[in-house]
């Protein structure tokens, strides 16, 4: 269970580690047909392994998770925005954490510079959900849009859930900043947001499909092309446990069964049509493919 006790570690140790190398640049780059798909690293986030791991069954969670070879006690999960460039569209899946979540995090800017991007190229920005590594990047200094050409778009169910007053007092003590800085953003797009809903197509080609349970109203976007590719958000959230044990139920899940029942079944869709992913908290820039392993998936990333 994320607690309050969470927050104030994740925090501590961000301020406390010294900054990982970073690719700015995550040199991953996904071509379907005369759309190009890049991600965007905004750097990464310091967590405790509890965050994520708690409440697992721990000899088999510390084995799986050993096998990566990662720790136990701290996860430092990269970020992961993706770019679709098609032509005629310049769109951002998600705009990172901005300067007010960790230290570790809110690269975007540098990272679209160096990928010779600006600000006002982008044409569309589809947000997955609204946790703060993946909205909190939506306002600057002076709490102005910082995409001001950009059309906002994010899911009915989710903006709905954000910007309830009620949220704030029944997301949980730990939580209740993400959803006091989730409505403070959301209220600086309500007027002009598209809301989108499940099956919908926001712009040619993309499809934003219903992936419940992390949060209430998370969304998944489906990118047609000869190879498929889903933008996945955080509905499968790392490369390890969520793949080798989809079934087991995770902290960093609002919803923890329902967030498992979807992982369940979205790996199982992914392996058998051989669709592309770009993951938000997976490496190698967050690109690949699900495979089937003997007990699970494995992450196979794109070479």
């Amino acid at each position: 269970m994320l607690t309050r006790r969470h927050l104030l570690t994740a925090t501590a140790a961000a301020l406390a580690t010294p900054l990982l190398p970073r690719r700015v640049w995550a040199a991953s780059t996904l071509t379907l047909g005369s759309t190009q798909i890049d991600t965007l690293s905004d750097g990464n986030l310091v967590l405790p392994g509890d965050f994520i791991l708690g409440g697992m069954p721990q000899d088999e969670m510390q084995a799986i998770v050993a096998k990566y070879g990662l720790p136990t006690d701290q996860l430092t999960p990269p970020c992961n925005v993706t770019l679709l460039r098609d032509g005629t569209n310049t769109v951002l899946f998600d705009v990172g954490a901005g300067p007010d979540f960790q230290p570790s995090a809110g690269k975007l800017a540098e990272a679209l510079d160096l990928a010779g991007v600006t600000v006002e190229d982008i044409t569309h920005v589809l947000f997955t959900h609204g946790h703060p590594d993946h909205l909190w990047g939506l306002l600057d200094d002076f709490d102005e849009p910082v995409f001001p050409n950009a059309e906002y778009m994010i899911g009915q169910a989710e903006f709905d859930y954000w910007t309830d007053p009620d949220t704030v007092t029944s997301i949980g003590e730990a939580r209740a900043t993400f959803a006091v800085g989730a409505a403070r953003r959301l209220a600086a797009i309500a007027d002009t947001v598209r809301l989108l809903t499940d099956g919908e197509e926001p712009l040619p080609g993309v499809f934003a499909r219903l992936t419940p349970g992390h949060t209430p109203g998370h969304m998944a976007f489906e990118i047609a092309g000869p190879t498929p590719a889903m933008v996945l958000g955080d509905c499968i959230g790392n490369h390890h446990v969520a793949f080798e044990r989809p079934e087991w139920a995770s902290g960093s899940d609002q919803d923890k069964d329902l967030a498992a029942a979807t992982r369940v079944a979205l790996l199982d869709q992914l392996a058998t049509d051989r669709h592309a992913i770009i993951g938000f908290h997976l490496p190698a820039g967050g690109i690949g493919r699900v495979e089937r392993a003997d007990t699970g998936y494995r992450f196979i990333e794109e070479t």
